[in-house]
């Protein structure tokens, strides 16, 4: 045989063909081409739920951060803050609001006070010891030397009081003027300084266990003494229960302060301290509780441990001074004050469901 031709030696090198792996099989039915074997696997689809979670993922968090801003925007508006407070007996939402003294009512005591035997055997007592004060006199040769004992002490309180002799007042009349000037400008300043009140009534604080039965109640327009604010007519209107939303430095844990007091020193939060100091100051002086604000006073051991707290929590030389401090306050002493403290604010607590 001759050698094949160059046309031929083409056709060779072509002629091994595979019909079923390069071209596409018809289907015998409809006639449309089959999927080549060879091509690679389609991508599989996403899940529709999946995908739809992922499309509204970024939608669903900016509508939560302008929910939030709209809560902000609310409670700063009409200047009310929702609180949470942990007690022994649960935790509850509760509203607050600072306010020129000048412009509120105190809450009324007077029914809470009657409804404590403890308040009212005190009280008892008080008024036997002012009874006891008088004193019954027989013999009149004692009687005549009281009598001149008391004329000597009244005529030297005149005289240390501007009087003369004959009773005239020789005080000079500037300084009554300054006096009276003093007294009117110390009676402004505390008129105008903020103090708190509370989403309270008749001396009970009002803690609910849920953000709706809140809102409820602040729409139910019961009494209590947050509705003496000009705000709290607007409030009523437009809360929701997704506004009951408190703030990190509005939640308060008075349920774990004796504990952690009982840990000793090494284990003593600071900021959980702290705030529990800021919220029984608050209750004390809005609740009308005189033996808690007493014991959180100026100079009371808690008020030492407390400074003592905050000037560790910031360091420096003064922290070191305040870690010094720390250490000098018995755990034990603190711990029994503070169950002390909280006892008593539990005891005028009303929780709604």
């Amino acid at each position: 045989m001759g050698s094949p031709t160059h046309t031929e030696v083409t056709v060779a090198r072509q002629s091994p063909q595979r019909p079923d792996a390069d071209e596409p099989k018809l289907d015998d039915t409809t006639g449309s081409a089959e999927p080549d074997a060879t091509e690679p696997e389609a991508v599989a689809e996403t899940d529709p739920a999946t995908r739809e979670a992922d499309d509204e993922s970024p939608d669903a968090e900016e509508a939560d951060t302008s929910s939030a801003q709209a809560s902000r925007a609310l409670w700063d508006e009409l200047r009310i803050d929702p609180i949470e407070v942990a007690l022994p007996a649960g935790t509850g939402f509760t509203l607050r609001a600072y306010r020129p003294a000048r412009e509120l009512t105190p809450t009324d005591v007077a029914e809470r006070d009657a409804d404590d035997p403890f308040l009212a055997r005190r009280q008892v007592a008080e008024t036997d010891e002012e009874d006891d004060e008088d004193v019954v006199i027989l013999d009149e040769d004692v009687a005549r030397e009281f009598a001149e004992s008391d004329e000597d002490e009244k005529q030297d309180k005149d005289e240390d009081s501007g009087k003369n002799a004959s009773g005239k007042n020789v005080s000079k009349k500037g300084d009554d003027t300054d006096d009276e000037d003093a007294d009117e400008k110390a009676e402004d300043d505390a008129g105008d300084e903020e103090v708190p009140v509370f989403l309270s009534h008749r001396g009970r604080l009002l803690l609910f266990k849920t953000p709706e039965s809140l809102v409820s109640f602040v729409r139910s327009g019961a009494p209590n003494d947050l509705s003496q604010l000009d705000s709290w007519n607007e409030l009523s209107e437009r809360v929701e229960p997704a506004d009951i939303a408190p703030l990190d430095e509005d939640v308060y844990e008075l349920d774990l302060v004796v504990e952690n007091l009982r840990g000793g020193h090494d284990t003593w939060d600071p900021t959980l301290l702290i705030e529990a100091g800021e919220v029984a100051r608050d209750l004390s002086y809005a609740l009308r509780l005189p033996a808690v604000l007493d014991m959180l006073s100026s100079g009371s051991s808690l008020d030492d441990l407390d400074e003592a707290l905050r000037a560790s929590a910031k360091g420096g030389i003064g922290g070191f001074f305040g870690r010094r401090k720390l250490k000098k306050i018995g755990a034990q002493t603190a711990s029994l004050g503070w169950r002390t403290i909280v006892g008593k604010i539990s005891a005028v607590v009303d929780w709604r469901d």
